[in-house]
């Protein structure tokens, strides 16, 4: 097997494809995946079939359901109704976990476009985001295979435990690295692994099922420190919202966490007003406290972590088989990084 190389902050801004290459790997396969998406639901009440729409048409990339493709084809390098089917449903997944987030948070619009809640209102988009996990559900019935229920079932779980913890610790000041790594195994990781291991499943390929797992652990890891990182650091366009977001909600992110240990140690006026910052939600002076967790040196910690958990990511890959699929997963964890840069 063809090692993958290390990872190489410094080229990689030259090496790193764009995201409609890695895409076009699987282009077929994405094509009918994407219609399915929406082509899947078939509810009796128009309401949540527009609401539906809505969300699924404001979505983003489809990474997700990409990442099953991929692994799909990395076992077996020819057109699989099943993975394209299994990708769809993820997918929904995870459309409906945005919409449950977006009536948490109270947010009025989501990559620039409105809300389901702020277009109808919190309850229509509760019931329809439960609508997209009962109907994800019901489709993967139809696999007839109690394995992958199983992990789907138990990762859906996970999703839901993480939101519930990062729920409780909102506006939490002590809230610790060991808690924010918790919440997102749940919220953002976990989708990952469904995504890898369903793919292994449809495929039989059980022996790929840690090595998988570790892959998706770790790189939705690393993707959502990135994320949060760029709440301090990142282009509000870009990101479709403000910076400052995650603080203002009271959200127990990685460079939260890091700034009011660093600061409790180095400059207590600076973690007080930081603390009380969390505690209470206002921020009537978001740039000054922003320009205060970026001093801190926390970015820098929070950005180390994410280089590591992106090597143990490109790790996990170095054990699957060996050809332009797993590339293509290495890409993305290059992707997703270069977002640092």
């Amino acid at each position: 097997m063809t090692s993958i190389p290390s990872h190489k902050t410094d080229s990689m801004t030259q090496s790193t494809p764009n995201y409609a290459d890695i895409q076009s790997i699987v282009a077929d396969d994405f094509e009918i995946m994407d219609k399915q998406v929406f082509g899947n639901l078939n509810s009796k009440v128009q309401l949540v079939m527009s609401v539906s729409q809505h969300v699924i048409n404001a979505g983003g990339k489809r990474m997700r359901p990409l990442i099953t493709l991929l692994c799909a084809r990395m076992f077996e390098d020819k057109p699989s109704e099943k993975a394209m089917h299994l990708a769809a449903i993820t997918e929904m997944l995870h459309t409906a976990t945005l919409v449950h987030d977006d009536v948490i948070d109270e947010s009025g619009q989501r990559r620039g476009k409105p809300t389901a809640n702020a277009t109808w209102d919190n309850a229509t988009a509760v019931l329809v985001g439960d609508y997209l996990i009962a109907r994800a559900f019901n489709l993967l019935v139809g696999f007839q295979s109690l394995p992958l229920l199983q992990v789907f079932s138990d990762g859906t779980c996970d999703i839901a435990e993480g939101e519930v913890l990062q729920l409780q610790h909102q506006h939490n000041p002590a809230a610790t690295e060991e808690d924010y790594l918790r919440i997102i195994d749940g919220k953002t990781s976990r989708l990952f692994m469904m995504a890898t291991q369903g793919a292994a499943i449809l495929q039989d390929r059980i022996e790929y099922m840690q090595a998988l797992g570790d892959f998706g652990q770790h790189f939705g890891n690393a993707f959502q420190i990135i994320d949060d990182v760029l709440d301090y650091s990142g282009d509000s366009e870009v990101m479709g919202k403000n910076l400052g977001d995650d603080l203002a909600e009271g959200k127990p992110t990685l460079p939260t966490i890091k700034a009011l240990e660093l600061l409790k140690d180095s400059d207590i006026k600076g973690y007080e007003q930081l603390r009380v910052a969390v505690q209470t939600g206002k921020t009537p002076n978001a740039e000054q406290l922003i320009e205060l967790v970026r001093r801190s040196g926390s970015l820098d910690y929070c950005k180390q972590r994410a280089w590591e958990e992106t090597k143990l990511a490109q790790q996990a890959l170095s054990t699957l088989p060996d050809n332009r699929y797993r590339t293509g997963l290495y890409q993305l964890t290059e992707l997703a990084s270069a977002r640092l840069l």
